[in-house]
């Protein structure tokens, strides 16, 4: 187990009206079994604002139609919202919109990837590199794409504190490694890993670089450039968008060539009896109707969190972390998983003997909110010699007050299965 020392002094970050934050969450309003409400599961699925409730509501009030084929106002209107979002998105990676392609969420986009690039780049022999914490949407997608190929896959080992072995990355790494995949952020660790340097290393090699972005881009300003990945995925619903939404940034050269994954409408410019022709990026990798309002919904998402500043979020939450470290560390018998720096709020623990559903369960009927079990990190899981663990994640509308209710929360968990 490591946290920092429990009397370091934390500051809570200047210039951030939490309690205006608050209110722009119906959500947070409400009692769950008589309590106030303690969401403390963010890194599964964050709650939505008004501003994105609203969004989405205008949509469906006032201009829903379907997109890119209608010549009425409706349609034109869809459309202009459709593909606005693509914009603010794209604008908010530093991404070009024909760059990005709208996908469910970070699952579909890695899968896109293997089903469309790794089907015409991944042969026998080939090497797929992957780290032990990653999350099994990262993982299964190139399994069985190895499978199909006759490729192998190599995995990069986790230090106990939870960050890689670089030094083991950089010996698996080699001529016949021709893809490299890797969590920015992991979703049970909370550790962030280097992957600007993971991806120099990679290119180098003559490898192909994806990053899931899942647990980072609702924490931290991304710029796909400056990282120097090929392929960047993320999901919007962690981030305050509707479910449902998510983008696939990748470079131009790559998805040019990329061959369309479904066939259907949206994604051709001419079908003929004896074949089709492509539409261009992005819509050749968009077959039939999308997911217009989510989409919507995603831009709200996206400028709402820039009207706050990420740097601003960034610095809030690093307080609240670093205070539920220390808070979580007090807690006779309760052993956090990750390393003390460089991570994000998403914190792992096992308390005493209690299994983590229990503590779930339990903390529920305090109104406290966490996640239990694998977290689709089975592998990771084994590694760390544990079935499960609770998890506790942060995000831009908790509070000092909210960890102070998990920790008293716990002191229930503590009373009823006897720990000393």
């Amino acid at each position: 187990m490591e946290t920092p020392d429990s009397t370091s002094d934390h500051t809570p970050a200047a210039d951030y009206d939490i309690e205006r934050i608050r209110a722009d969450f119906p959500i947070l309003g409400r009692l769950v079994h008589g309590f106030p409400l303690v969401y403390l599961d963010s890194a599964a699925s964050s709650q939505k604002p008004y501003s994105v409730i609203q969004a989405v509501d205008a949509y469906y009030s006032e201009i829903h139609a379907n997109v890119h084929r209608g010549a009425h106002e409706l349609s034109i209107r869809a459309t202009e919202a459709y593909e606005g979002a693509r914009e603010v998105v794209a604008d908010h990676i530093g991404a070009a919109p024909a760059e990005v392609i709208f996908v469910r969420g970070t699952t579909e986009a890695i899968n896109l990837v293997a089903w469309t690039w790794g089907a015409a780049h991944v042969a026998e022999g080939d090497e797929i590199l992957l780290t032990k914490m990653e999350h099994h949407s990262n993982m299964v997608p190139w399994q069985i794409l190895a499978g199909r190929a006759g490729a192998v896959v190599k995995y990069v080992d986790v230090r106990p504190d939870g960050s890689l072995v670089m030094e083991d990355y950089d010996r698996l790494l080699s001529d016949r490694t021709c893809l490299v995949a890797v969590t920015h952020v992991s979703n049970t660790l909370g550790v962030v890993n280097p992957v600007a340097e993971i991806a120099r290393k990679a290119r180098e090699a003559g490898a192909v670089c994806l990053v899931d972005g899942a647990q980072a881009a609702p924490h931290m300003q991304v710029d796909v450039q400056a990282i120097g990945c090929d392929f960047y995925a993320f999901s919007g619903h962690k981030m305050l968008a509707p479910t449902g939404i998510g983008a696939l940034w990748g470079r131009r050269e790559l998805l040019e060539h990329m061959p369309p994954w479904q066939g259907g409408g949206e994604m051709i410019s001419e079908v003929r009896l004896d074949g089709f022709t492509a539409a261009p990026l992005p819509h050749k990798l968009e077959a039939g109707t999308p997911n217009i309002a989510g989409a919507v919904g995603f831009a709200e998402a996206i400028r709402y969190l820039q009207r706050i500043g990420l740097e601003r979020i960034h610095a809030w939450e690093r307080d609240l972390t670093a205070y539920a470290l220390d808070s979580l560390g007090a807690v006779e018998g309760l052993e956090i998983y990750g390393p003390k720096e460089d991570r994000v709020g998403v914190i792992s623990f096992r308390y005493a003997d209690i299994h983590a559903h229990d503590l779930a369960t339990i903390l529920d009927q305090k109104g406290v909110a966490i996640r239990a079990g694998h977290h689709c990190n089975q592998p990771l899981m084994n590694h760390l010699g544990v079935d499960a663990t609770a998890r506790a994640s942060l995000y831009l509308y908790n509070t000092r007050s909210e960890i102070d209710a998990l920790v008293d929360a716990l002191g229930l968990a503590a009373k009823l299965f006897g720990v000393a």
